[in-house]
């Protein structure tokens, strides 16, 4: 699909909301209006929905001083001016107040409630304050989450740090429905809804779903929540594949850029192809990292043993820790498989480090793998966790 027919699509979608108002009548006679966007790690067309959003909300009468666009960063860094253009591009960002959230900012969180897994609820006050919030995303599979957008975009997405930490918790990350694929039953999804419901005036999304060359196929408009699970019911009918066995090696990649920009993101691939490898098989995940690690606070923890085990024993004893969601998961894949990672932007001392193998190019992994296992079943997932395999 073209960028134009994509604007055709997403146009439409936005007349024909799910369980909703028209965007036109929620937006009528308000006074602050938000609008969350994801990140940079996110493959979403920001500029694409933040400028039919905006056409829409002018059209409803709402003056541009009252419109705020917020990169819903969640734990990820705040956004810098160059990076927040690149997301929005160089009109909107000087035509609008465009900023990013930063979780570590306490006194600009307000506190909401506690939900019923204990988590304590501090949101943006920004985005407390609006008379009305506005979600735009992508919905893809998610390795904890079940899938992406919807409630997401508020927790972690403007969310206080001691938040995050609760809901991306060692128990709440332990449950086997904590995964791709999973809402229902999902510890970690439900507690995420019910944090965002207490955020009253998140009343709309609109969130797209991308094909394997990451282009728009399809435009979910609506209630957070209604339009959320239609996305995923769409998705579904595409992602989810059958595994015919189970793999002595499987070769994954992280779904290309931007998911590929660090290893941090690309644990989800890991989680990914784990699914469908035998114990004590291998996987070759094959990853840019131009950004290297990512975190700094995920390297020490993923490093702290050359036993995975004792990893998740220290995440469990000494949480909260920063960044303990992603080596808990690194770890989990770990227990199970051994990690060849192909790249060449990453010293192969911290890779060692970190419990992996390195590799600078797929024939050096391929090599290494297959002299420590049969390799006579291979699965080849070329698009990473934009899939869930479901294993035999």
């Amino acid at each position: 699909m073209s960028e134009y027919e994509a604007r055709i699509l997403a146009e439409k979608s936005l007349k024909q909301p799910i369980n909703t108002q028209s965007l036109h009548r929620l937006a009528a006679g308000k006074q602050k209006v938000v609008i969350l966007i994801t990140d940079k790690t996110r493959a979403t067309p920001n500029k694409l929905l933040v400028k039919a959003l905006l056409s829409e909300l002018r059209e409803a009468g709402v003056k541009k001083d009252n419109i705020e666009v917020l990169v819903a960063t969640g734990l990820h860094k705040p956004h810098t001016r160059s990076e927040i253009e690149e997301l929005v591009g160089a009109e909107t960002s000087d035509e609008y107040n465009v900023d990013s959230h930063n979780s570590d900012e306490h006194d600009s969180m307000i506190y909401l409630g506690k939900t019923a897994y204990g988590t304590e609820v501090y949101v943006n006050k920004s985005v407390v304050s609006a008379d009305l919030v506005i979600g735009v995303g992508l919905i893809e599979p998610h390795f904890f989450a079940g899938y992406s957008g919807g409630r997401k975009l508020i927790l972690p997405g403007v969310s206080a740090t001691k938040t995050v930490y609760q809901n991306h918790g060692y128990r709440m990350l332990s449950h086997p429905k904590a995964d791709y694929g999973y809402l229902e039953g999902n510890p970690v999804h439900e507690d995420m809804v019910e944090a965002s419901k207490l955020v009253r005036n998140y009343k709309f999304i609109t969130h797209v779903l991308l094909d394997k060359e990451k282009r728009v196929f399809s435009v979910v408009s609506g209630g957070p929540y209604s339009a959320h699970e239609q996305g995923v019911r769409i998705l579904d009918r595409y992602v989810k594949v059958h595994a015919p066995f189970e793999a002595d090696l499987t070769i994954v990649t992280n779904g290309g850029y931007p998911l590929d920009r660090d290893l941090y993101q690309t644990v989800k691939g890991m989680v990914t192809a784990s699914r469908v490898t035998r114990r004590n098989g291998y996987i070759i995940m094959l990853s840019e990292c131009i950004d290297g690690v990512g975190h700094e606070s995920f390297r020490e923890l993923a490093s702290m043993s050359r036993n995975p085990e004792d990893i998740l024993r220290y995440i469990k004893e000494n949480e909260p820790t920063r960044d303990q969601w992603e080596a808990q998961k690194l770890a989990q894949v770990l227990l199970k498989n051994k990690v060849i990672l192909v790249t060449r932007n990453i010293k192969h001392e911290v890779l060692e480090e970190m419990n992996l193998t390195h590799a600078s190019t797929f024939e050096e992994a391929f090599e290494t793998a297959c002299k420590s296992t049969s390799c006579n079943h291979i699965i080849a997932i070329p698009e990473g966790p934009y899939v869930i395999p479901v294993s035999p």
